[in-house]
């Protein structure tokens, strides 16, 4: 599964939503509704897919699905 495939299945679980709502260009806060809580379990799940550590100040930059999947290639990239 590609990154962007799983962190949609995350997404959709976490926020019990369509995956196929889901798009890189979707907006967590805007367009999912997530809210804080949402984003931190999603970071926290993320790290744990992933096994990599995601910056306090990296997450107030990720505003969209497409930012946590160029973040996770970037790390993994490294």
């Amino acid at each position: 599964m590609d990154i962007l495939n799983k962190v949609r299945a995350m997404l959709a679980e976490q926020l019990a939503i369509d995956p196929g709502t889901i798009t890189s260009e979707s907006s967590l806060r805007g367009d999912l509704k997530a809210d804080s809580l949402d984003v931190v379990q999603l970071i926290m799940c993320v790290e744990e897919a992933y096994n990599i550590e995601v910056e306090d100040e990296a997450v107030g930059r990720i505003a969209t699905v497409g930012d946590i999947v160029e973040y996770i290639t970037d790390k993994a990239a490294g």
